[in-house]
C-alpha cells in the first residue's frame, strides 16, 4: 500500500491526470494518488487492472476481476493510469 509520495511530487495534483479521458473498453491500472482524498478507497484496489465500462458523472466505472468474481468500482480519473494490453 502506498504511504507517501516522492519528495518532489508531494502535495501536487497533476491537472493532466485529473482531467484525463478514457473510452469504454480501455484497460486501466488503479494507482491511488495520495494528494487527492478519496474516502473509502479500498486497499485491495491498489495496483489492480481492469476495463472501463462507462462514465458516471466525472468518475469512471471500472470492472475488476477480484479472484473469481467480477466487481465494478467507481473511480476518479486521477487514480487511473491507462495501460496497453498486448495479446500474445
Amino acid at each position: 500500500m502506498l504511504t507517501n509520495k516522492n519528495i518532489r511530487a508531494r502535495g501536487k495534483i497533476s491537472f493532466t491526470k485529473y482531467f484525463q479521458q478514457f473510452n469504454e473498453g480501455d484497460s486501466v491500472a488503479i494507482v491511488r494518488d495520495l494528494a487527492v482524498q478519496s474516502p473509502g478507497f479500498p486497499k485491495r484496489m491498489q495496483g489492480r487492472t481492469g476495463i472501463v465500462i462507462g462514465k458516471r458523472g466525472e468518475s469512471y466505472v471500472v470492472s475488476i476481476k477480484d479472484f473469481t468474481k467480477p466487481k465494478t468500482y467507481i473511480v476518479k480519473p486521477v487514480h487511473l493510469k491507462k495501460i496497453e494490453v498486448t495479446n500474445k
